[in-house]
């Protein structure tokens, strides 16, 4: 089968035209990704990853690209933009929804919500998911995600309603510390008025989420409709279809009505910080 390159958006994102001027300079100098790997000194499987807007290079690798196509800190200025953008397109879309969000409903069955995560628990489920990313990329995913949550506490916040699964509880993310002190974070979080927390018990049984995740966002533009965006380990997805859009939200509502009351989940994760702290 031939390989076929990746199709690339430079007027989208900093990130593809970083890579799309990778790709053009190089075909231009008729160089194969082997050759330019040799030729900087660099690994060949992340040039490739680099050159498919799909991970960030390392800060030395701008500057050798400008010497070995003679671009005159073209690299350097594009690099400059991309790494603000630490996150894939097919995760942006999704993100300025949550920005415009007016209120965040969210469940997820194994990992803490990425608006409620410590540092310290965003930095390891970044590292575990790529571990040869060197630490600028990794601290970089890590600010963004954390900056995420200044609309938590913004003037006017988005209404939020989160329900973890127990398993949430249960994983140790980062060693015992660590997650005693996400789940401390989390204590702290659920007193604030527009913020709930609920976690879903194991004695619940199955469910129509099992195994995934869900998130329904509503924008004022859409009010009351809400746009549904379900996840697993390795994909997202934003759902359209209206009655795709009306079976998850029907989820939710049933995902809620199992889930302890926030008395009772506050409890559930008092009582597993306990464990931890023995730990």
């Amino acid at each position: 089968m031939t390989f076929q390159p990746r199709e690339l958006f430079p007027d989208r994102s900093a990130r593809d035209l970083f890579g799309a001027e990778i790709r053009r300079h190089r075909e231009k100098a008729d160089m194969s990704l082997r050759r330019l790997s040799e030729v900087l000194n660099y690994s060949k499987s992340h040039l490739a990853r680099i050159e498919a807007a799909e991970s960030l290079p390392y800060d030395d690798l701008p500057a050798k690209l400008d010497a070995c196509f003679g671009t005159d800190g073209m690299f350097a200025r594009v690099y400059a933009l991309a790494r603000n953008e630490p996150f894939k397109t097919k995760y942006r879309g999704v993100m300025e929804v949550e920005k415009r969000a007016m209120t965040i409903e969210e469940y997820t069955c194994a990992t803490i919500p990425g608006l409620l995560q410590t540092s310290a628990t965003a930095e390891r489920l970044f590292r575990v998911g790529k571990p040869e990313a060197p630490d600028t990329e990794i601290n970089a995913m890590v600010k963004a995600r954390i900056g995420r949550q200044s609309r938590l506490s913004a003037p006017k916040p988005p209404r939020c309603w989160f329900i973890l699964d127990e398993a949430v509880l249960r994983r140790p993310i980062g060693g015992p510390e660590v997650t005693y002190r996400q789940l401390a974070s989390l204590i702290e979080r659920g007193t604030h008025p527009r913020i709930t927390i609920q976690v879903l018990p194991f004695e619940a049984g199955e469910h129509p989420t099992l195994g995934g995740s869900l998130s329904l966002m509503t924008v004022p533009e859409q009010s009351p409709i809400p746009v549904p965006y379900v996840e697993g380990a390795r994909s997202g997805t934003i759902i359209t279809e209206p009655d795709e859009v009306e079976d998850r939200r029907e989820n939710y509502n049933l995902i809620r009505a199992m889930a302890l009351s926030p008395h009772d989940s506050e409890a559930m994760i008092r009582a597993a910080m306990k464990d931890w702290k023995a730990c």
